[in-house]
Parts: structure tokens; C-alpha cells; sequence
């Protein structure tokens, strides 16, 4: 399953059935588990875990040196879940120890092309990143959020569960779960319903969300007055969610 043009460090460990295209390199301290595919052209350094069922289109680099100027060669990690797609000329840094040293993404991912996504990165499940899109250093991105074509992150925001921008979108503050945002600085629009609808949120759950996000950012209160007056919906789990990334943004939100 490894071409003959295929260039495989003796240390690396991968399973029987992964497929390694033509003029591929993998690299020391790289693991790859079943079904994983690793078209031709591709790059993996290590160290760098990589799960089952992935795919990585050509160009892509994996695995490789941060771009931190600080960076001085620690032996720092990148980790990948499981059924991610990375489509071609996406790279993936590992982290540094000025965090975790470790760059993280889960599973159910897809990556278009030409993502960027820079050191101690945390990336979650379902996530969609489309073309073009660069994450900063320290970047987390929540579950099922989508990142809109040429979407800018700059360093150490958090992007909120479901939440989506648009295409061109500039982010140098946090979004919250559920928000939907878009511009250069990015300003909310809303919450992302539609999406919330396609995975099975409740009518009343979506009407619940857009009343928290109405206190958040319709009715002038500060941060954390409208924190107090959410304080008593927070037995909602998907209430409760909106308020912790409002309630645990260091950057503060985007308004």
C-alpha cells in the first residue's frame, strides 16, 4: 500500500492497510492508524499522531515546525482524530512550549484547500474550515463550528460551538457559541439556526438561544450584566453553553 516513490522513515509506525502515494515523505515519530489515505506529494513530520480513516490530498504538510520565532527545535506534538479530510496544500504545525506544546484536531473534520492552522491550535469535532482560512497560534475552535472561505483568526481567539462566519470574515475577538459573524473586524449577525436545525436542536431550543443571544447583544447591557440576567437559564445545557464562552472569553466577544 506505500509506493515505491514513497519515502517512509524506519520509525514510523503505520498500520497494514494505510495507503502512502508517490513522492510522499513520512516522517520520524509519525503514527497513522487503519484506513488512513496519504495522497501523492504529501508531507508528515512527526512528532504527530494521526487516527483512523483520514485523508490528506497532495501538498499537504503535517506535522511540521511551528513558524514561532521563539521556537528553538523542542520535540513538541500534533495530534489527529479519526474521518478527517485534508484537502490539498493544508498545513498543520505541531505546538510549542510556550502552551501546551501541542497542536490538537479531532475527529470529522474537514480541512479545504489552502487552511492554515498554526501552533497549539485546538480544533474540535465536525468542524468545516473552507479555503483559504488561516488560524493563528493558540486558536481553539469549538465543535460543528464553520469558518467561511479566506476567514482570518488571529491568535489565541476561541470560536464558540456552531458558531459561523462568512466568507472574508477578520476575527480578532472571541465568537460565542451559536453566532453567526462575519466582516473585517468581524460583528455578529445573529445565531446560526439553520445549522442548529440541520443537527437536531428543538424549536423551543433555537427560540431559547436567540432570547440569550438577544440579552447578550440586543437590549445594551454589559458583559456582565447580561450574564446576571442569563444566570438563572443556565439549567438549559445549550443555555448553559452560550454562557460559558461568553463568561470565559479572555479576548473578550465579538460586538
Amino acid at each position: 500500500m506505500i509506493d515505491s516513490r514513497a519515502i517512509v522513515d524506519p520509525s514510523a509506525k503505520l498500520a497494514a492497510d494505510v495507503v502512502v502515494g508517490p513522492f510522499s515523505i513520512i516522517g520520524a515519530n509519525v503514527e497513522i492508524a487503519e484506513g488512513t489515505v496519504i495522497g501523492p506529494h504529501v508531507i508528515i513530520r512527526g512528532p504527530t499522531k494521526i487516527g483512523k480513516h483520514n485523508r490528506f490530498f497532495q501538498f499537504s504538510s503535517i506535522g511540521e515546525e511551528c513558524q514561532d520565532k521563539k521556537y528553538a527545535g523542542e520535540p513538541t506534538t500534533l495530534s489527529i482524530g479519526d474521518h478527517n479530510v485534508f484537502r490539498e496544500a493544508c498545513t498543520i504545525h505541531r505546538g510549542t512550549i510556550q502552551d501546551q506544546g501541542h497542536t490538537q484536531i479531532g475527529s470529522h473534520n474537514l480541512f479545504m484547500v489552502n487552511v492554515h492552522v498554526a501552533h497549539d491550535c485546538v480544533v474540535g469535532d465536525h468542524v468545516i474550515v473552507a479555503n483559504d482560512s488561516n488560524l493563528a497560534g493558540h486558536v481553539h475552535v469549538g465543535n460543528w463550528a464553520i469558518l467561511g472561505g479566506s476567514t482570518q483568526v488571529h491568535q489565541f481567539c476561541h470560536i464558540g460551538a456552531h458558531a459561523m462566519t462568512g466568507a472574508g470574515t477578520v476575527l480578532f475577538k472571541d465568537i460565542p457559541a451559536y453566532v453567526m459573524a462575519s466582516g473585517h473586524p468581524a460583528q455578529p449577525h445573529g445565531i446560526n439556526s439553520e445549522g442548529l436545525r440541520r443537527r437536531g436542536f428543538s424549536s423551543d431550543d433555537i427560540m431559547a438561544i436567540k432570547r440569550a443571544y438577544k440579552t447578550v447583544y440586543r437590549q445594551g447591557l454589559t458583559r456582565e450584566e447580561a450574564l446576571l440576567a442569563l444566570a438563572d437559564a443556565t439549567h438549559d445545557e445549550s443555555i448553559a453553553l452560550f454562557v460559558r464562552s461568553v463568561e470565559t472569553s479572555q479576548r473578550g466577544i465579538i460586538r
